[in-house]
């Protein structure tokens, strides 16, 4: 397993991390908490230390799950948790992160973000607190998530003594809207990018279509999954095939190898299995050639004009 820092920290996280939104077992089809667990410790076997979760994924339920399943090893691991935009408020968050410390059966978190912007709460009040906590020992870096550059400045504005490390960010093979202006002043500024949604839900696996997905799934009503989109990928579908023919490697890791090709990225795909975990672990430790690369990005060119992505 590779291994890289996240921004300006002493986080010396795995390359891949586990993105645990699925954990959660809400919207995701058929989740079970022992398989979830299991993918977990597989991960951790083959190198992983990095895990992201939330307190909004299944109402707490991802955070418990993680918890019970690294509560034997927990130092051993870097943990990313994040705190929703309606908890934002000093108080709140103070609350917020209290739960999620229960929840995950730990007395501190390694990377603690705001999942997303609160137009309603001062981002001063917000980042002071942050800043209090992590004086206090409870987190041990203060991180964001869905952040623009502009919001990112605010908030680094309102710290003393410390900075941001990282900003977690949709970022995947289709959706690469963060190379305009987020990704060019993280890299800048060294703030680790956190990809999530690095196989666009599960579309890179290239084995959805619409009619697959049950009602209750979170991805039913995503546009990515729309009979005009996976029309419209199929050049960069074949493309990946073709590319997966060479190297012996699945479209899922040629998505995700492209993602750590990138430095200062590291993306957290999900695994709700043992299988779906040792696939994404089998991701690192390559490299795709630059013909390869430039034939992705070539078919990406094709393609983004029919897409609607964002």
């Amino acid at each position: 397993m590779e291994y890289r820092t996240i921004g300006k920290s002493d986080l010396k996280v795995s390359s891949i991390g586990l993105g645990a939104w699925q954990a959660g077992a809400q919207g995701w089809g058929k989740v079970f908490d022992r398989d979830v667990k299991e993918a977990i410790r597989t991960s951790i076997e083959m190198g992983l230390n990095f895990i992201d979760t939330a307190e909004a994924y299944g109402d707490g339920h991802s955070e418990i799950v993680i918890g019970e399943a690294v509560k034997d090893i927990r130092d051993e691991i870097i943990i990313a948790s994040k705190v929703s935009g309606n908890h934002l408020r000093p108080d709140l968050l103070e609350r917020a992160l209290e739960g999620s410390l229960k929840r995950l059966q730990t007395s501190y978190i390694d990377l603690y973000q705001i999942h997303w912007p609160d137009i309603y709460t001062p981002l001063r009040d917000t980042m002071k607190a942050l800043e209090k906590l992590v004086n206090n020992g409870k987190i041990r870096y203060i991180g964001l998530s869905n952040f623009s550059v502009c919001q990112m400045e605010e908030a680094r504005s309102y710290l003393s003594t410390i900075d941001i490390v990282s900003n977690q960010v949709r970022y995947n093979l289709l959706q690469r809207e963060i190379e305009l202006e987020i990704m060019p002043y993280q890299i800048k500024e060294n703030i680790g990018i956190i990809a999530y949604s690095p196989l666009a839900q599960g579309l890179l696996t290239s084995k959805y279509d619409h009619i697959m997905l049950d009602n209750n799934d979170v991805r039913k009503s995503n546009k990515l999954f729309s009979e005009q989109n996976l029309k419209a990928l199929q050049p960069m579908v074949k493309v990946l095939k073709e590319i997966s023919g060479e190297i012996g490697k699945s479209i899922v890791q040629i998505s995700i190898n492209w993602l750590i090709s990138h430095d200062g990225v590291v993306p957290i795909p999900g695994a709700k299995n043992r299988d779906q975990a040792i696939i994404n672990l089998q991701s690192s430790g390559w490299r795709l050639t630059q013909d390869q690369m430039k034939r992705i990005d070539d078919a990406y060119k094709q393609v983004i004009e029919y897409l609607d992505v964002f």
